[in-house]
């Protein structure tokens, strides 16, 4: 988790911590992980393996290692914006909207590059 660009700063106790809040979820190969549309519950960030990123049927991003989604839908900015599916295995950790929230209060730098990116991506 520590090579998680989101969690570059935290401590190993701030880490272990945020660990504790997490799902891991596997996917397999081709699975669409979440579609564009529907109402977001988590937050996932991939650990292992590639997803692509799809709007109205066209792929525009690549996800891998270390990259996150399900933020917007969090954040309260309406319902997944992109489809996302697994380009090989994957490996997330997930957290759910209450866990979401707690790491979110509990790691205000965190807060700040999920926010950051959150507008960048709402603008795409």
């Amino acid at each position: 988790m520590k090579q998680v660009p989101l969690f570059s700063g935290l401590s190993k106790t701030e880490i272990d911590s945020l660990k504790k809040l997490m799902t891991a979820v596997n996917i397999h190969s081709g699975k669409t992980v979440v579609r564009e549309g529907d109402v977001g519950r988590e937050f996932m960030i991939i650990l292992s393996g590639t997803a692509s990123v799809s709007r109205e049927g066209s792929k525009f991003a690549t996800l891998g290692p270390g990259d996150f989604f399900g933020e917007m839908s969090l954040l309260g900015k309406g319902p997944r914006s992109a489809t996302i599916t697994a380009e090989t295995d994957l490996l997330l950790e997930a957290l759910n909207r209450r866990e979401f929230a707690t790491m979110l209060h509990k790691n205000p730098e965190i807060a700040e590059k999920i926010l950051a990116d959150a507008d960048i991506r709402s603008t795409q």
